[in-house]
């Protein structure tokens, strides 16, 4: 007897045997890596998703959430599990899996214990999609971008980090704000480590093509009677931990910049981007150190770095970024 499917539906065609085009993994479903993947499904830039965790009914659970608002999406197939078989032949991997810091922990001894974890993470991903282009949003994000470099094997060109994509978010809006304009009219750059040696480009902070910097010359320096520079120290001391006191946790903001870069690579759009890439070789930096420049994303990953023109106290900045991080990745183990 012929079943309800059987007479509803007349096959036309044989199941498709060809995989998805445009898998994306997001590893760790806390508040961070949901904000993710809700951010790249409504940008419908996924044709499959998976996730994983270690969390088994959290897993689960968003999955199932996820499923249930399937008909306002057009992501035809969300997986979940803690086996990584789940995430075959992905295209991106987005990696938000990791510790915090506890109080009084120095930040060598937190990413050792990340590299501990990403030592189990890693390999299993790669071992599964060994032609992925790895993001990895996991802080301290420009160490643990260069610890997935050394574990997975994978050219640097694919290995990622969100870096300063999301600071540079933040300068932009809050110079903007001030301005009266809004973020997208503001043209200005946040480079080197996401942290507190970031380094605000002022020297090409531009609206309309009007350099700032020419307008009033002492911008962004002590000097300056506006006080400028608060924008860049809000950036770095106030935006998230100011999120953070009042929700517990920020993760809305990075789920968007995340979204952002994955279009930029699965769309092949060639836009520039600040993210974390190893920068040995450039602004005199001689070690394997991985620091947020403006980089150009397509469907390769990284595909090249605009050599930006930077003022001497610029460079000199970023070169204390990378010699600060290279401080703490010289005495990892285990790489």
């Amino acid at each position: 007897m012929a079943t309800l499917q059987e007479k509803l539906i007349t096959p036309v065609a044989g199941a498709s045997s060809e995989g998805p085009r445009n898998k994306v993994t997001v590893v760790g479903v806390g508040q961070v890596g949901m904000a993710c993947a809700v951010s790249i499904l409504l940008k419908d830039l996924a044709d499959e998703m998976a996730l994983v965790d270690v969390i088994e009914d959290k897993l689960k659970g968003e999955m199932m959430d996820l499923l249930h608002g399937s008909l306002f999406l057009k992501t035809p197939k969300i997986v979940a599990d803690k086996d990584y078989a789940v995430t075959a032949n992905s295209r991106i991997v987005v990696v938000t899996a990791g510790v915090r810091q506890q109080e009084g922990e120095s930040r060598l001894n937190l990413v050792q214990r990340n590299v501990n974890i990403f030592k189990h993470i890693i390999p299993q991903i790669v071992k599964y999609s060994p032609n992925c282009i790895l993001i990895v949003v996991s802080n301290p994000v420009d160490i643990l971008t260069y610890v997935t470099w050394k574990l997975s094997g994978l050219p640097q060109h694919r290995v990622i980090g969100s870096g300063c994509n999301l600071d540079s978010a933040r300068f932009r809006y809050l110079m903007a704000e001030k301005l009266g304009i809004h973020a997208t009219s503001f043209n200005g750059w946040v480079l080197g480590e996401h942290g507190d040696s970031s380094v605000p480009v002022w020297s090409g902070a531009n609206v309309a093509g009007v350099n700032l910097q020419k307008l009033n010359p002492d911008i962004g320096s002590d000097k300056d009677p506006e006080g400028w520079k608060e924008m860049h120290k809000l950036v770095v001391d106030s935006s998230a931990y100011e999120v953070i006191k009042l929700k517990g946790y920020t993760n809305w903001a990075i789920g968007l910049s995340v979204a952002d870069l994955t279009e930029s690579i699965v769309k092949n759009l060639s836009r520039i981007h600040p993210v974390s890439t190893m920068v040995k070789g450039m602004y005199g930096i001689n070690d394997e150190v991985y620091l947020s420049l403006p980089c150009v994303l397509n469907n390769g990953g990284v595909s090249s770095v605009i050599n930006t023109t930077l003022t001497d106290d610029e460079v000199a900045k970023l070169t204390k970024s990378a010699e600060t991080l290279w401080g703490i990745q010289k005495d990892l183990k285990d790489l």
